[in-house]
């Protein structure tokens, strides 16, 4: 493929929800824009707005859900683009039907975590392995698509990158806002989780961090757990419960959904950010953390290894062994970062999930 082919996006979602998925999503469309000026469009199923910053409306289009109307149009525009590139393996199928009429396009699929470790129907398979090329966002994810699926030839390791506008810190002080908000002190110890809570995701290990909270309180009888994110109502009624249950409503809170511009304050607060997931496909939570230079425990059994660089960026636990996790908070609760430890961590952040870096190694798999 040359450097003046047309390209064709495809998504979910990209602008009008939340999530991992979609972040990565509007940076690809930042960065195929970036690379390719007008040779590149953007087609969303759901939403129905782009945000300039990203990409301009000129070039991305939005379907709020009509599957026929998206379907439609991807398949008028895919036949004359020389690549396709798909967000998520649902998407799959669109592909295919391009390919009937485009037999020379390029395809490209994502592969970001669960939704390509599952089961998939053998027709899927044999189209993969046959017409697909896969950007991986971890060496995790890569390596579960060889064992469940058999497919390597065709994969390959793009890790995510840091939004393009995400501005590092200059400073670390924790946000007097955000202190008065949750009604903490200065110096009180913050444990910190941001994720999709979700009925169908207790894999991310928070239901372990609050378990442990009663133990921690003894040597640390002022730590605090905020666990953020948008949940859906039946999993907060049971993590609710679960506090309640353990006499716990004074040390975890469930602040919900965190909007962009207070992020990275709520990074800045925490004195640990925690992640102890097993199935996490590579956790921008994670490299998000260590932009503010925040002190990071993952999990050890997923793609969280790469957004660690194993181990680099924090401390990495078995998931599964609630001892194993105690002692690292307990650690990394004992040992405060100073100014120069936590901008030699943003320092390493940049340098490995910079948008520099991405860019370049984008550019490399569309032209290769």
């Amino acid at each position: 493929m040359n450097e003046t082919a047309k390209v064709l996006f495809l998504a979910l979602n990209t602008f009008d929800s939340t999530g991992g998925v979609q972040k990565v999503c509007r940076t690809l469309c930042y960065c195929f824009k970036d690379i390719l000026g007008r040779n590149f469009n953007a087609f969303c199923l759901h939403g129905e707005k782009s945000d300039p910053k990203y990409i301009n409306s000129l070039q991305f289009k939005a379907f709020k859900g009509s599957k026929i109307a998206f379907t439609f149009n991807s398949l008028i525009t895919g036949v004359t683009s020389p690549a396709i590139i798909i967000s998520h393996i649902n998407l799959i199928s669109i592909a295919l039907l391009i390919r009937v009429f485009n037999k020379r396009s390029k395809i490209v699929m994502l592969a970001h975590g669960t939704e390509v470790w599952r089961n998939l129907p053998i027709w899927k398979k044999w189209f993969i392995k046959r017409h697909v090329h896969i950007w991986s966002v971890s060496n995790y994810t890569k390596q579960m698509l060889d064992k469940r699926h058999r497919i390597r030839k065709s994969s390959c390791v793009i890790n995510n990158c840091l939004d393009p506008f995400l501005q590092p810190p200059a400073n670390f002080d924790k946000p007097a806002y955000l202190i008065e908000r949750y009604a903490l002190s200065e110096d009180q110890p913050v444990l910190l989780t941001i994720c999709r809570l979700s009925q169908h995701e207790h894999f991310k290990g928070y239901d372990q961090v609050i378990l442990l909270m009663k133990s921690l309180s003894v040597d640390f009888p002022d730590v605090r757990y905020l666990l953020c994110g948008e949940s859906d109502q039946q999993e907060f009624d049971r993590l609710n419960h679960l506090i309640l249950k353990n006499s716990l409503g004074q040390s975890v809170s469930l602040p919900g959904f965190i909007p962009e511009e207070e992020l990275l304050d709520h990074y800045l607060l925490a004195d640990i950010f925690i992640l102890p997931s097993q199935k996490e496909g590579f956790g921008l939570v994670l490299i998000e953390a260590a932009l503010c230079g925040c002190r990071i425990i993952s999990g050890n059994a997923d793609g969280s290894s790469d957004a660690m660089l194993k181990g680099k960026l924090g401390t990495m636990v078995n998931p599964a062994a609630q001892n194993e996790l105690y002692l690292a908070i307990r650690q990394n609760l004992t040992f405060q970062n100073d100014a120069q430890t936590r901008k030699t961590m943003q320092t390493l952040t940049l340098k490995h999930f910079g948008y520099p870096r991405y860019r370049r190694k984008i550019k490399h798999m569309l032209f290769r």
